[in-house]
């Protein structure tokens, strides 16, 4: 194994690695660190979104809370402080919605899904200085649709809508 890169939160090695069938390749592999992703619902069902801009994509786009998991952190706890750090809420429940892999094709990460549900305005709101957010209110079939005609584009949103689709109509 060859570490390529060394981050705060991101490392890169290659190395090579045994394929089921016996042959040997080559690869790089993205070692990003896990993160969560919550979608908070209002008492009226409708759901609270950040419009986040992404410097790599050089836009805004609209996204479910999401954040990466400190050293030892647990996933729920990493959970509770992102929706308030990102929407100035906090939870009354956070139901797990499982987990997915993002890109399992060259990373190992794994963002694990909730659903939160009784939101109410948090004192404890303090967001990151290198993020650019604002919080939108969307109605759970507007929601849909957004994912539907591809307004919403993020990929943890999307499988968090589907993820959270029996609890609404």
């Amino acid at each position: 194994m060859t570490e390529l890169y060394r981050g705060k939160r991101l490392s890169v090695e290659k190395r090579e690695y045994t394929l089921p069938n016996g042959r040997q390749v080559e690869r790089v592999s993205v070692h990003p660190g896990n993160a969560v992703a919550i979608l908070p619902f209002f008492d009226d069902g409708s759901c609270c979104l950040i419009r986040q801009f992404r410097f790599v994509i050089g836009e805004y786009i609209l996204e479910a809370p999401a954040g990466t998991l400190e050293p030892g952190e647990e996933p729920i706890a990493t959970a509770r402080r992102e929706l308030i750090e990102e929407t100035g809420f906090r939870a009354e429940e956070f139901l797990p919605r499982g987990w997915i892999y993002t890109t399992p094709g060259y990373s190992d990460e794994v963002i694990y899904l909730y659903e939160a549900r009784g939101l109410v305005p948090s004192t404890l709101h303090e967001k990151d200085e290198d993020e650019v957010i604002e919080t939108e209110k969307v109605p759970w079939g507007e929601l849909l649709t957004m994912v539907r005609d591809g307004r919403i584009c993020d990929a943890k949103t999307i499988c968090l809508v589907c993820r959270c689709m029996g609890g609404w109509t």
